[in-house]
């Protein structure tokens, strides 16, 4: 066989991985399961009436649970396809509800990392999920987010007389409640039956280690504590 010949075929080897050779977690598990077929075949079918339960826009069902409303988690993707989860609280209701496709929740000061906000410049994709403390059923959303400054919007968003400099503004494509299951199983609202904290560090503590500070966990404690008073808005 020639040069030129066995060229093309190497060429042709390295566009062509081989099928057969196991993925790093097939290594680890009896089973990684890959297709969809596979998926339904082990777990069957969804219940009818859960899998008509979306309804794609803001109803008055939904505008009551925002308005009862003080946490959400917001998830977006980056540039590197990871995904980035970020929490957001404020008083219930913090959410705005400005239409039926269209949500409004302010940016108040944090970290200054903008993760969400990074993201959604490269991703407009989001979602959305909601808990309300004492309540076993959240409500989850989706749909494109977007980076707003609108004078008239961010007045309205105004606490301890600091308005937004900025707005997430998200047009809504999906929304369902869901079920309290998770949270049964959690305890999570049962004070009596949540776990011994004893032994979970701190932000403080990760800070130190993790971005490998000069400050000691109480100096780095110290200034936590300090910007939770003087920085939520």
């Amino acid at each position: 066989m020639d040069q030129r010949k066995t060229s093309i075929i190497g060429w042709a080897v390295c566009l062509c991985p081989v099928t057969t050779q196991e993925t790093p977690m097939e290594r680890y598990f009896e089973e990684v399961i890959t297709s969809r077929e596979r998926l339904r075949e082990v777990k069957g079918p969804p219940i009818p009436r859960s899998a008509v339960k979306d309804i794609g826009r803001i109803d008055d069902i939904c505008r009551r649970f925002i308005a009862a409303c003080p946490f959400i988690v917001v998830a977006t993707r980056g540039e590197d396809g990871q995904l980035s989860l970020s929490p957001k609280g404020d008083p219930a209701g913090f959410v705005t509800v400005l239409d039926e496709k269209t949500l409004a929740i302010p940016d108040r000061l944090g970290n200054g990392r903008l993760d969400t906000f990074e993201n959604l410049l490269i991703n407009p994709e989001i979602g959305l999920f909601f808990l309300i403390p004492g309540n076993g059923d959240t409500l989850r959303i989706s749909g494109k987010g977007y980076i707003v400054r609108d004078a008239e919007l961010q007045k309205g968003l105004v606490v301890n007389g600091k308005a937004p400099e900025l707005v997430l503004v998200i047009n809504v494509e999906n929304a369902f409640m869901h079920c309290p299951k998770c949270v049964i199983r959690s305890k999570l609202w049962k004070p009596e039956q949540w776990p011994d904290r004893s032994n979970v560090p701190t932000l403080a503590e990760a800070l130190v280690a993790h971005a490998a500070l000069e400050d000691t966990v109480p100096e780095m404690q110290a200034i936590i504590d300090r910007d939770s008073v003087t920085r939520l808005y």
